[in-house]
């Protein structure tokens, strides 16, 4: 053989190893299908607000809309491999991104949170935390807000358990949630 024929051979193997490289399995193709599927069963468990606040397509979220009010099991089955094949053709990492955020897994909303029990911790301790507050949230209900914090001062001297505390942080997350 001479050494051309050679070269040919070669060039002929690696062009098979390149198409069996973008080959996929058909078990592969089902287990992508079946995570597809398993985000898509995420995504309707969270509730409408959730889903509308997400920044999903709106194919998706039009058909995740849509499973949630269907009743019948053998409609919501349907309806659920009709989300798995529209999430084929859409971009699922900022999806999962976001599920992150809503989880409180990501980075961004453990800080949140932090700067959220910060906000509280400062509100109980320090009467000039609160004027900083309005200033940055003016929309705050004042009043509902100072007996809270009253009563979050009484519960921490008294060792009772941080119920005011715990409204008052819940009306934090509500109102930094309203501003973003």
């Amino acid at each position: 053989m001479r050494d051309q024929d050679f070269e040919d051979l070669n060039q002929d193997d690696e062009n098979d190893n390149e198409n069996d490289k973008d080959l996929v399995s058909k078990s592969q193709r089902k287990r992508e299908s079946t995570a597809l599927q398993d985000l898509g069963k995420e995504l309707f468990e969270l509730s409408r607000d959730q889903l509308k606040k997400m920044d999903l397509p709106e194919s998706l979220l039009g058909a995740l809309l849509e499973a949630k009010r269907l009743t019948s099991h053998g409609a919501m089955r349907r309806q659920m491999q009709f989300i798995g094949k529209v999430m084929r053709d859409i971009e699922t990492e900022p999806i999962l991104q976001q599920l992150a955020v809503i989880r409180g897994e990501s980075n961004i909303a453990k800080a949140q949170f932090h700067a959220l029990e910060n906000w509280r911790t400062r509100l109980i301790e320090d009467d000039a935390a609160l004027q900083a507050w309005l200033t940055a949230h003016p929309e705050t209900d004042v009043q509902q807000f100072r007996q809270l914090i009253r009563n979050a001062r009484k519960e921490a001297q008294e060792a009772k358990p941080p119920k005011s505390s715990r409204a008052l942080f819940k009306i934090l997350r509500e109102q930094s949630e309203h501003k973003t």
